[in-house]
């Protein structure tokens, strides 16, 4: 692994963090809604390699909808008891074929209720989804589903990532790389 190669690093950071919890995928999304209000949500991470860090979604949600009017967001991660990891990259949708042949992955009540629900729009009632499902699960019985026209993937395309190392005397060990065009460059920060 080179020490200049921050995807290389985060990724061993992420294999050993994946021993120790299930839920080392779990990143905190923040995106800006079109009035410039912040907002963040844990998102699961599905992939990353040299262009990004990949997520799902229904693209009616409220962040894929503060995507597409501003396509910049941040993801971080937090591994207990030392380790945290800050990206921040433009954002973009990753192809027909990849959410395809991610959706097809999914477990079937996964992909059940990725049909049915209408993320982020208000629910009368858990009865009102519970009947949803129940239709979805009867229209695609026996049969395989299909990803839905609304629910894709982004793709956060880093421009930075920052790596920060708990210290007990509060002088943590931060390392930010920057992208500069096809190349990374790293600098040391104060804590």
């Amino acid at each position: 692994m080179s020490a200049d190669d921050p995807i290389a690093l985060f990724s061993t950071l992420f294999e050993r963090a994946s021993r120790a919890s299930a839920e080392a995928d779990a990143m905190v999304l923040a995106t800006v809604d079109p009035d410039g209000r912040p907002s963040a949500r844990y998102v699961l991470l599905k992939g990353v390699d040299a262009r990004g860090f990949v997520f799902y979604t229904n693209v009616e949600s409220r962040k894929a909808k503060a995507m597409a009017t501003h396509p910049f967001a941040a993801l971080t991660f937090y591994w207990p008891p030392e380790t945290q990891v800050r990206i921040e990259g433009d954002v973009e949708r990753v192809t027909d074929a990849d959410a395809d042949a991610y959706f097809a992955t999914r477990p079937r009540a996964s992909q059940i209720g990725a049909w049915a629900s209408v993320q982020s729009a208000e629910l009368e009632s858990r009865g009102a989804l519970d009947a949803r499902v129940a239709e979805i699960e009867k229209r695609f019985a026996g049969a395989a589903i299909a990803r839905p026209p609304f629910w894709t993937g982004f793709r956060v395309v880093p421009r930075s990532i920052e790596f920060w190392t708990r210290d007990p005397a509060r002088l943590h060990a931060r390392v930010s790389y920057q992208r500069r065009g096809g190349e990374w460059t790293s600098t040391l920060l104060f804590p």
